[in-house]
């Protein structure tokens, strides 16, 4: 019951214990989709909620990077890939750094989409400074819900998205979208031991409980009806690239929102990686549909 106890705890009960019940009780509430994304997967607080993403959002304004990851690491995925693609979706494009990777290497038409407006107003930017706008359309949508008919893709590409509606969900979702043969590449978080610390399980019972290992995720997508085509783990470089200048922020923003839940929170994860960092990673995996 909200408002006895704690309300952050019961949430992350709720997510581990029934997750696709959980997102569903809290639209019913009065939460549109986005928002009950936000709040499964970030504030875990309906009467703070708006305020605690206020937050977050500030601390991520000015960060071109959201995610882990590298130009190095979607140039090597799309290196294995098996197919010339024409028609490409990106899941979860960000402020466009993968974007615009894919737009300078492939002749094709690709539809970015992301369900964050500030995002996609940077994203319009890259395009229009890169000369890529007439290959990148943006598409302001939530990958749950998407606008497209079926086998209208041959490449989906999805970095670091994937988890939001959870990796076996979107490798069902995002199927019918792709033409026969097509290929996903998608990257997700993943424990790199088969027995993590206890410090490790816990932070990630509470913050991706759907979190596994590289080989039970390997098992999901051939049970899901896809062959794999390859898979490698980020670079420690990769996550530098994301930690060390949210680090940085965290620190500039401390001494003016001290109070604030979501700065705890981010300072909190940024210290977790610091320290455990070894014990789990992002592996991206080229998966063809079959």
């Amino acid at each position: 019951m909200l408002g006895i106890g704690d309300e952050k705890a019961w949430h992350e009960a709720a997510i581990r214990n029934a997750p696709d019940a959980h997102l569903d009780w809290i639209k019913q509430q009065g939460f549109n989709e986005r928002e009950a994304l936000r709040l499964k997967w970030l504030s875990k607080n309906m009467t703070q909620h708006e305020q605690y993403m206020n937050d977050f959002m500030k601390v991520f304004e000015t960060l071109n990077r959201w995610g882990p990851g590298s130009e190095s690491e979607t140039l090597k995925a799309l290196s294995s890939v098996p197919i010339t693609p024409t028609k490409v979706l990106e899941m979860g494009c960000g402020k466009g750094l993968a974007t615009i990777v894919l737009a300078n290497k492939l002749s094709a038409k690709i539809t970015s989409v992301d369900k964050e407006q500030s995002a996609l107003v940077s994203l319009q930017r890259v395009i229009e400074d890169a000369g890529a706008a007439e290959k990148v359309m943006p598409v302001c949508a939530s990958m749950t819900d998407l606008p497209f008919e079926s086998k209208s893709f041959d490449l989906i590409w999805s970095e670091a998205s994937a988890y939001i509606m959870g990796v076996e969900n979107a490798l069902a979702e995002w199927k019918p979208l792709l033409t026969d043969g097509g290929v996903m590449v998608f990257s997700d978080l993943v424990l790199l031991q088969r027995t993590p610390s206890e410090a490790v399980k816990a932070f990630w019972d509470k913050e991706y409980p759907d979190i596994q290992t590289v080989e039970a995720r390997r098992k999901q997508i051939a049970a899901a009806g896809y062959e794999i085509i390859s898979d490698f783990s980020f670079r420690k470089s990769s996550w530098d690239n994301y930690y060390l200048p949210l680090k940085r922020r965290v620190e500039e923003l401390m001494p003016t929102m001290e109070d604030s839940s979501a700065l705890k929170d981010i300072a909190a994860e940024v210290d977790f990686y610091l320290k455990h960092n070894a014990e789990f990673g992002y592996q991206m995996f080229v998966i063809k549909k079959t």
